[in-house]
């Protein structure tokens, strides 16, 4: 079945969406602009005061500007305070206020990993919440870690798009200033609307005790014993999960986060869910064309990653949809009809289907935000792959938001590098000179997280204590292993599933990988900014490569799919692809 022939159910589903997202885009970009160019928005009324008092208590001169070395020094610093409480209040949840099930302190090297997982955005769960967490955790700790470490990469991706006007100046704004407004003037802004809109769609909010229902049918467990009551868990879900997804977070309240009724519970809750993954992060590319004085470069940008999501997204959707070729094979009916949706149905939501599912999981993965609604590990191993792929690509396609927008910027400066070598220019990018700083930088941005992300995951495949979590060995063990290096070097925390996670081994090695992958990018890309702020900027003449045209947005897309997928060529065939040729023996 080819992918111009999906149902037109899956059309009408697909293009909405993206429709939906282009929609927004240019509005809520245009937002942003101002609020990070410093001008008027109506929310100053309110919020404003606020502001002011925040810059008064911390001492702050909002007026003055960093260098790039006080603004990695500032990052690191608020990350670095976020982590420290963060990981004691794990720590000592047991004593602390709003614990109903009084679930205990978790284990040192389980809350080394939560806690760098949240400051990084990352939000990979080696626990289930319901059952580990406490209200208090839940809300103090990682609701509020996903505003700051979400603010932060946006901050980073404003101070390096900054640098672009400005010449002649060692100095791309103040980080304090910058973190600040886009938490009060875009997160919480768009969190209270998102938590009131799931609230509407059932999506539960308290802080009552679990409550213990009685079963109207008893029955009875592995080991014979009657079971007649329930426990049904709750907490303060909607609010949570509007930040997790709007700032591509990802982390669930939930173990099975995003597939859990009450995160999820109706088609249009899965919507609002799956736009907010998505919307910053691309309204951020029409940001950067404001601020940078030409929407043109912006538009390429966004066109640019479209052009290589919506393929890899529809070929998963069709693999799913043509349903497992070991169920073909013994004459089971896959097929769409009336009385059935067809496809590969294991392991996801009948509510939501295949094409929500496998838009879902492509959105995800594609952000780095790593929220689900249906598990990855069921997919058949090429559609499992297209995931996986996203996540190889570092999260530049989208991203997380800020990150993702100068993660795929690094890849514009290689391309325009490689093609100045081609037609033998000085490479330009907006009127900067690309010189061999920039491409150092660029290169160690681009290559740390690859280095990490393989030598993980070889360490993990060749030592016992990464050996022991495989439940599933062979080509999918090692799919679950790759998947999972990948989503902590991404940044992403998602997970494949089918992989003991909460030992002393992978809470370590995953919490190194998403340190050196967050702030390996981070630094480089603030001394690229403070670079490019010091030069002169160059008028555009006759002889200046577009960079806004199709011709430049096809060589992207080439650079960064023979960078970003032919590195990792060697490990996919080992996996999803290895997978494949067993699970359908060639004929």
């Amino acid at each position: 079945m080819s992918i111009f022939f999906l149902s037109i159910n899956a059309w009408i589903q697909i293009l909405f969406f993206l429709f939906v997202v282009l929609l927004l885009v240019k509005p809520l970009g245009s937002y942003m602009a101002r609020v990070y160019n410093g001008q008027f928005v109506l929310l100053e009324y309110v919020l404003g005061p606020l502001e002011d008092i925040f810059y008064k208590i911390a001492k702050i001169d909002p007026t003055k500007e960093m260098t790039w070395q006080q603004y990695a020094i500032a990052v690191t610093i608020s990350s670095f305070i976020g982590f420290l409480f963060l990981f004691m209040q794990l720590c000592f949840q047991a004593h602390l206020p709003l614990n109903p099930q009084h679930f205990p302190n978790l284990s040192p090297d389980l809350a080394f990993n939560t806690a760098i997982s949240f400051i990084t955005n990352t939000n990979w769960q080696a626990y289930t919440g319901e059952s580990t967490l406490s209200y208090f955790s839940q809300m103090s700790g990682l609701a509020v870690q996903n505003f700051l470490s979400a603010s932060m990469g946006m901050a980073v991706a404003i101070a390096f798009i900054r640098s672009f006007s400005r010449k002649n100046t060692k100095y791309i704004g103040n980080y304090w200033v910058d973190w600040l407004r886009g938490n009060f003037y875009v997160l919480l802004p768009l969190a209270l609307i998102w938590s009131v809109l799931l609230g509407s769609q059932g999506v539960i909010q308290n802080l009552n005790p679990y409550t213990i229902s009685t079963l109207i049918e008893p029955t009875t467990n592995a080991e014979h014993q009657v079971i007649s009551t329930q426990l049904i868990p709750g907490g303060p879900v909607a609010s949570q999960i509007a930040i997790k997804q709007l700032g591509t977070n990802g982390g669930g309240f939930f173990g099975t986060n995003s597939a859990y009724p009450f995160e999820n519970p109706t088609p249009f809750s899965n919507f609002l869910e799956l736009l907010a993954i998505i919307l910053i992060a691309a309204s951020l590319c029409y940001t950067f064309g404001i601020m940078v004085n030409d929407k043109r470069q912006g538009w390429a940008i966004l066109i640019a990653m479209t052009l290589i999501f919506v393929p890899l997204m529809l070929y998963g959707v069709k693999k799913e949809q043509s349903g497992n070729p070991l169920l073909n094979s013994r004459n089971v009916d896959q097929s769409i009809t009336h009385h059935q949706s067809g496809g590969n149905m294991e392991g996801k939501e009948v509510r939501f289907g295949i094409v929500n599912s496998v838009l879902w999981a492509s959105t995800t993965t594609a952000t780095s935000n790593g929220s689900v609604n249906s598990m990855h590990d069921s997919y058949t191993p090429l559609g499992g792959m297209v995931p996986l792929i996203f996540l190889l690509l570092s999260e530049i396609i989208y991203g997380g938001v800020g990150s993702g927008l100068y993660g795929i910027l690094l890849f514009v400066f290689v391309t325009v590098f490689i093609a100045g070598l081609m037609v033998g220019r000085t490479p330009e990018y907006l009127g900067k000179k690309i010189q061999s700083f920039e491409i150092k930088m660029a290169s160690i941005a681009i290559f740390v997280p690859i280095m990490v992300l393989l030598f993980g995951a070889a360490i993990a495949a060749l030592t016992p204590a990464g050996q022991a979590g495989i439940l599933n060995p062979g080509a999918q063990g090692f799919s679950e292993i790759l998947y999972a290096f990948a989503s902590a070097s991404g940044n992403n925390g998602s997970a494949f599933a089918g992989l003991s996670v909460n030992t002393p081994f992978y809470n370590t090695a995953l919490g190194i990988v998403m340190l050196f992958s967050r702030f390996w990018i981070i630094i480089p890309v603030l001394a690229m900014a403070g670079s490019l702020a010091e030069k002169h900027s160059i008028p555009p003449t006759s002889g200046t490569m577009p960079t806004h045209n199709f011709l430049f947005i096809s060589f992207l897309i080439g650079v960064i799919l023979l960078v970003g997928l032919l590195t990792y060529l060697p490990a996919i065939t080992l996996a999803p692809i290895a997978e494949y040729f067993q699970w359908v023996p060639h004929r």
